[in-house]
């Protein structure tokens, strides 16, 4: 599947909820994939490219001691869900180079979901280049973003047999 039919899954599954989602290293690449779905003013609140610390730390209100953790990730789609008022967000965070960032080598990428009061992150490792990495740390964010609101609506809402 393209990136646009992920998330225009992700759009048929909402029932009524919304997205948001916060970025660094994809530096807006995720949301430009989540506004290009047709209908996406009507589930799609908005993100936020946090690509300097500082900004992460006061507009989405990371503690986490490294930005380059799943801490950090988690932290960031909590505080686009609570900046934007939305039910599900996506975080992505890393080191979209090659060089190494506090310790932690380029080509790690860390994608974090809230989905209703439920979070899940981990961490990944891409090759190729800056460009490339953040192309697979986008893909990897919509299709993980898709199964975290499939699983969640597996458990929270099952379909009667």
């Amino acid at each position: 599947m393209q990136d646009d039919d992920v998330a225009l899954a992700i759009a048929n599954r909402l029932r009524g909820r919304s997205v948001a989602c916060a970025e660094s290293c994809t530096a807006g690449r995720l949301s430009a994939v989540f506004a290009s779905v047709a209908g996406s003013a009507d589930w799609f609140r908005g993100g936020v490219v946090a690509y300097q610390v500082p900004v992460k730390r006061s507009l989405l209100g990371v503690q986490a001691r490294s930005v380059f953790t799943e801490q950090a990730a988690h932290e960031m789609a909590l505080g686009a869900a609570r900046l934007l008022a939305a039910d599900i967000a996506v975080a992505v965070t890393g080191v979209a180079g090659e060089e190494p960032q506090d310790g932690v080598p380029g080509g790690t990428v860390m994608i974090a979901t809230y989905v209703e009061g439920f979070t899940r992150s981990n961490t990944y490792r891409f090759s190729g280049d800056a460009e490339e990495i953040c192309d697979r740390a986008r893909r990897a964010a919509l299709d993980i973003l898709l199964n975290s609101v499939r699983d969640h609506d597996a458990v929270e809402h099952p379909r009667s047999a």
